[in-house]
């Protein structure tokens, strides 16, 4: 049912400072389809700190300094949403196209992965499994990958590896389930092994510290829809940097790289991936070898 005018004003008001609040925070821009959800996402918030409506939490906001609050709200207006296995058939790509080339190409048996915007987890835990399914083929490799989320809720969760039966029900086959997780009260936690294979960090990819170095595997899904498209290119122009020559870029099913700077090419070898500029345009690179030292 439509808000009278004047609480669609009074709304408009307090949404416009919250957005504000999130953009400054996160680079996100909230769209109308989530700043018309926005009072159910922060209705804990408000409890939590004996606020009665969105006027009462903007003034708040506005009136006084309180980090706490800032955090609790840039943490429920941030979508989480994340599954095991999302959209599988990348995660097939991956296990049969993308690491068998890199497990070719690298010399020095070391495979660095970056998941990028990991929300609570589930996505780096998927990697995490894939190889553990296939530890015979990466015995004798180190193995790194980094997992980064600006949420500190989504990144505390994730570090945690407990997820409700909901979440595990949600793209994780029963037999990794029962491999992988253990029961935890009603919920289940990712085994501990499974957990030390991720360094999970709280970051901000508009003034990043987590990163170092290149990585062979670069995963930022449904990440840059929620940037202008002048943020879009500061996040591609980051991950530019920690990419090498043989690097692979996945980015969400409703996002490219086409118009958003040069730093990254669609991938001569593997469909809907992405590839450093210099790689893509080199010709009859299928089927050759990329080597990268250290």
């Amino acid at each position: 049912m439509p808000l009278p005018p004047a609480e669609t004003t009074a709304f408009q008001g307090a949404a416009r400072i919250l957005s504000g609040l999130l953009e400054a925070r996160t680079g996100q821009v909230l769209s109308e389809g989530r700043a018309w959800r926005m009072e159910t996402a922060l209705r804990p918030v408000l409890r939590t700190h004996g606020l009665q409506t969105i006027d009462d939490l903007a003034a708040r906001l506005l009136r006084k300094h309180d980090p706490r609050l800032d955090e609790d709200v840039v943490n429920a207006l941030l979508n989480n949403e994340s599954s095991f296995f999302r959209d599988l058939q990348i995660f097939d790509m991956i296990h049969r196209q993308i690491l068998p080339r890199i497990r070719e190409e690298r010399q020095d048996r070391t495979l660095r992965i970056w998941s990028a915007g990991c929300s609570t987890g589930q996505e780096a835990y998927s990697l995490a499994i894939r190889l553990r399914n296939d530890a015979e083929r990466w015995q004798g490799w180190r193995i790194e990958i980094l997992a980064s989320d600006i949420s500190t809720a989504a990144i505390e969760q994730a570090r945690s590896g407990i997820f409700s039966q909901m979440d595990v029900q949600r793209g994780l086959g029963v037999g990794d389930l029962i491999k992988w997780f253990e029961p935890h009260g009603e919920d289940w936690r990712a085994n501990p092994e499974l957990r030390r294979m991720i360094d999970f960090r709280r970051d901000n990819l508009f003034d990043p510290r987590a990163p170092s170095g290149a990585y062979d595997l670069l995963l930022c899904r449904n990440v840059l829809l929620y940037f202008t498209p002048a943020r879009r290119g500061e996040v591609l122009r980051l991950l530019a940097r920690h990419s090498h020559a043989g690097s692979v870029l996945l980015l969400g099913a409703g996002e490219t790289v086409i118009g958003q700077g040069d730093d990254f090419l669609p991938h001569p070898d593997f469909r809907g991936g992405y590839a450093p500029k210099a790689l893509a345009l080199a010709p009859h690179h299928a089927g050759g070898s990329i080597r990268r030292a250290g």
